[in-house]
């Protein structure tokens, strides 16, 4: 067999699809673009959705990629067995409606057994087909020539989500030989494609030839698809001789990076500390890929995947005896091991190492403050006579914050008590369903049209040069069918060429008129896009009658489309504000550009502060008052590259691009409108700033005619504010404002100090009120203080008077009770527990609450059943 590195098996697969004709499309981000079905792209298929479901059509219908991904859904299991991974490579050719089985058959072979190639013996590999799938099972047997002992019927062989594209699917398994059986021969799953360690399932081909409809029925494709997947993960273990995946060049550096950390132990030792090397190698390469892609640790989705991931990662460091923050050691020997393909690791290395950094640090400080909380959980637990912890306490331990279960465990046998296993996996089987729900759509993939995918003619767009042309309309679609005439209704029009820009690049589209030869308003354009083949596809409500064929002039709305110019162009200018005053990291991650105002969202970690905004602020204004020229030039995408140019997000850019180069200063691929010069602009301010998700933030701003309206109305509500503070100027409005802020400080210093006076008269009066229940002393009385603030300060002023043995204080606030019960020593000694005693008054003014054994609290929504709670506590006592 050949010695090949991770790096020339995944070249070798790319070089091999494009002698046969495909392009290669680069790996995309992790974190999908527009596509709100996915948390993450978890495989090689998921970025070319708009490919298979026909609304986009490729410009070469044969691709081929290496698209990195990530898969959560069984983490559990990562380190445990032999090639679990939460992010992995997923290699692919696909065929969007050109090629089928015999090609797609025929080229998997060659691949895999061709000197040329990887040059397996064919004998050690064995395919699988769906029973039904008859052709597939003759093209293995007569035309590749494989033996009747190699191809096996699978009935799980049917690639289906549930909806849309599907189709058989043919499996191609390595033997990889008698040492590695792990099972008997008669146990009925030792064959290919049965869960076991000797044939290893190495690719896997889908003949996507059905759309399954939304009532359970199959109806072929207008357009068969090839969509296949091959691991580079397992690939490189056969290639390499390796017993698990993690034997090999694309993880053992990192793990002789954990051994040199640790200093104390050994891979390959011990299997218990071998799963923490592997958990810390796989966790730590899908941490760097994915905050190298935007994503940051968070408490909500993707965002919580990371911090999930981190946190397991320092547990299994904590098992090798490695107790200060480590991870982020291991992002440079990640970023080595990718580089050749994904050079991005290293040129992110400093801002992916700060995330993980602060994330790290922050998790030791909540291991210190999670020990606490399970301590008085301990306690609680001891103090109700019990000897078990509950797994509901465990899970949210774990689930709320980020506390291990390991440990939990751990520091509940020390301290003598059992463990609630059984609960905690049933509350974590609960949050697998909620996953598995929130999952259920994340493969989904809309149904093929074969009418506007089969439209192919030419639509031409020439709103860089004019807003009005005169053009043939070449296509009428109305309900889903091909007319060649319309009178009313709503219809999608294809002009031969068009001045409306189509909504794309976060620029939304123009709208505006369709005239016929006299004149006269035939139609109105709401929006345009783009249709599958490029054309631009005219959303119209129809209002005369149209014809095919025939000349139309086409009219965009100008005074809106300047708005929205203006808008665009300040959107670059921000832009590179942004990186300015944040940092290179701070990268479009969407963007809208509207009429009437202009939204962009960016990746950062951590806070925007207020002088931040201002400074990029300033920044744009000062560009647009410097009155800079904004120049577009048409070009390649190398040469577009060597210019500087950033690409925006989202956008797929082909050989030819346009690149919008605001007086060398701001220099951006993109396709859209823009002004002239940035003094068109007139003025841009930002409305607002805020978090919109895992780190990503959002910018809200204005320009020209919003910018001045915005201003205008902050400027009647200043002059508001000056009359209520009665300043004589505006210019003096905050001094005075500042003047009143002392003012009531000071009031509400006095007020305190009359309250905590009132509370001291009313102790003096309610301590000497002691009465007696079944041998017990106690206080139960109503005060009139303004919060469980002050109820708190009466009990400890109880306390140091040693009145009673217990003490039960209601009062009202705003409209709801507060309660509070305290029991001195001399009452835990005799068995009493203010937790308990509070749970048997709250009901009484209806609510609840609880505390520890010497104090507790509870709140209620009936201030009526205060004296009916004060009473009871007697009752209560009677009872003990």
């Amino acid at each position: 067999m050949k010695q090949l590195t991770s790096a020339e098996v995944r070249q070798m697969f790319l070089d091999f699809f494009k002698s046969k004709g495909h392009s290669v499309e680069p790996s995309a981000s992790l974190v999908p673009v527009d596509d709100p079905t996915l948390l993450w792209i978890n495989s090689g298929v998921a970025t070319l959705k708009k490919y298979f479901d026909g609304s986009i059509v490729p410009e070469n219908p044969r691709i081929t990629n290496a698209q990195k991904s990530i898969r959560t859904n069984d983490i559990e299991n990562v380190g445990r067995t032999a090639r679990h991974h939460t992010m992995f490579e997923m290699l692919g050719n696909f065929s969007i409606g050109d090629y089928f089985k015999k090609e797609a058959i025929h080229w998997a072979w060659e691949f895999l057994t061709s000197p040329e190639w990887i040059g397996f013996d064919p004998e050690k590999l064995y395919v699988t087909v769906y029973p039904k799938d008859t052709e597939a099972k003759r093209i293995w047997l007569e035309e590749v020539g494989l033996s009747a002992d190699h191809v096996v019927e699978v009935e799980d062989n049917f690639w289906d989500i549930g909806a849309g594209p599907s189709g058989p699917d043919s499996e191609i398994f390595y033997d990889r030989g008698e040492e590695f059986n792990d099972l008997a021969a008669d146990d009925p799953e030792n064959y290919p494609g049965g869960e076991n360690e000797r044939y290893l399932e190495i690719w896997n081909l889908v003949f996507s030839e059905f759309n399954h409809k939304p009532d359970d029925t199959y109806e072929p494709l207008p357009h068969k698809n090839i969509d296949t997947g091959m691991g580079l993960e397992r690939m490189v273990s056969i290639i390499q001789g390796a017993p698990t995946n993690f034997e090999t060049d694309l993880f053992l550096p990192i793990i002789h990076a954990i051994e040199e950390i640790s200093g104390a132990v050994k891979y390959g030792e011990n299997p218990v500390t071998d799963v923490s090397f592997k958990v810390i190698a796989d966790h730590i390469r899908a941490l760097s890929f994915a905050i190298g892609d935007g994503a940051l640790p968070s408490n909500e989705g993707r965002g919580y995947v990371l911090r999930r991931l981190l946190r397991r990662a320092v547990m299994h460091g904590q098992k090798l005896q490695i107790q200060d923050s480590f991870l982020y050691k291991l992002v440079p020997v990640v970023g080595e091991i990718m580089e050749s393909y994904y050079p991005e690791v290293l040129e992110k290395q400093a801002f992916i190492e700060k995330v993980i950094r602060t994330e790290e640090e922050r998790f030791h400080e909540t291991i210190n403050e999670g020990l606490a909380i399970l301590d008085q959980v301990i306690a609680q637990v001891k103090a109700d006579d019990m000897d078990t912890l509950n797994g509901k306490d465990i899970f949210k331990l774990y689930d709320t914050y980020g506390f291990p279960v390991e440990l939990t465990e751990e520091v509940a046998e020390e301290a003598g008590l059992k463990v609630d296993h059984a609960g905690f996996e049933k509350e974590m089987n609960a949050q697998r369903e909620r996953a598995r729900a929130a999952r259920s759509n994340e493969l989904s993939m809309g149904e093929q049209s074969a009418l506007l995918t089969d439209i192919k003619v030419d639509s031409n767009y020439v709103g860089y040069e004019r807003l009005q042309a005169e053009s043939q309309l070449l296509v009428i679609v109305q309900e889903d069918s091909l007319v060649s005439e319309t009178s009313a209704g709503q219809a999608q029009l294809i002009f031969a060429e068009t001045p409306f820009y189509a909504e794309m690049g976060g620029q939304i589209a123009d709208t505006g008129s369709i005239l016929d030869e006299h004149g006269t308003l035939v139609a109105t354009v709401e929006n345009v896009k783009k249709a599958p083949n490029g054309q631009f596809l005219h959303h119209v409500e129809i209002k005369e009658a149209i014809t095919e064929g025939v000349n139309y002039s086409l009219v965009v709305d100008v005074a809106r489309h300047n708005r929205i110019i203006k808008n665009h162009t300040a959107t670059h200018l921000l832009h590179k504000a942004l990186k300015e005053i944040l940092g290179s990291h701070a990268n479009q991650a969407g963007s809208l550009v509207t009429p009437g105002h202009l939204r962009f969202d960016f990746t950062h970690f951590g806070q925007v502060t207020t002088e931040e905004l201002q400074q990029m602020e300033q920044i744009v204004n000062e560009k647009i008052w410097a009155a800079l020229p904004v120049v577009t030039v048409e070009t390649d995408i190398d040469t577009a590259k060597s210019m500087g140019a950033m690409a925006l997000f989202g956008e797929k850019y082909g050989h030819d691009v346009r690149v919008v180069n605001i007086a060398d200063w701001s220099i951006e691929l993109c396709g859209g409108n823009h002004v002239i010069n940035t003094e068109d602009i007139g003025i841009f301010k930002i409305v607002s700033e805020s978090g919109i998700g895992a780190g990503v933030r959002r910018i809200e701003a204005v320009t020209s005619k919003e910018a001045y309206e915005l201003l205008h109305q902050e400027e009647l509500r200043l002059r508001g504010i000056a009359q209520i503070v009665k300043a004589p100027q505006l210019k003096e409005t905050v001094s005075r404002v500042e003047q009143l802020q002392t003012q009531l400080r000071e009031v509400q210093k006095e007020n305190e100090a009359l309250a905590s006076k009132l509370a001291n008269q009313q102790a003096g009066d309610i301590f000497k009120d002691v009465k007696e229940s079944n041998g017990l002393t106690y206080i139960a009385a109503q005060v009139n203080v303004k919060d469980m603030n002050q109820l708190r300060q009466l009990a400890d002023q109880w306390k140091q008077k040693a009145t009673s043995e217990v003490l039960v204080l209601a009062t009202v606030a705003n409209e709801k009770v507060n309660l509070l019960a305290a029991v001195n020593p001399d009452g835990l000694e005799k068995g009493l527990k203010a937790g308990d005693l509070i749970k048997a008054i709250a009901p009484k003014v209806g609510g609840g609450g609880g505390g520890r054994p010497d104090m507790a609290q509870a709140g209620g929504k009936n201030p009526e059943g205060i004296p009916a709670a004060l009473a009871e506590v007697a009752t209560w006592l009677a009872n003990k």
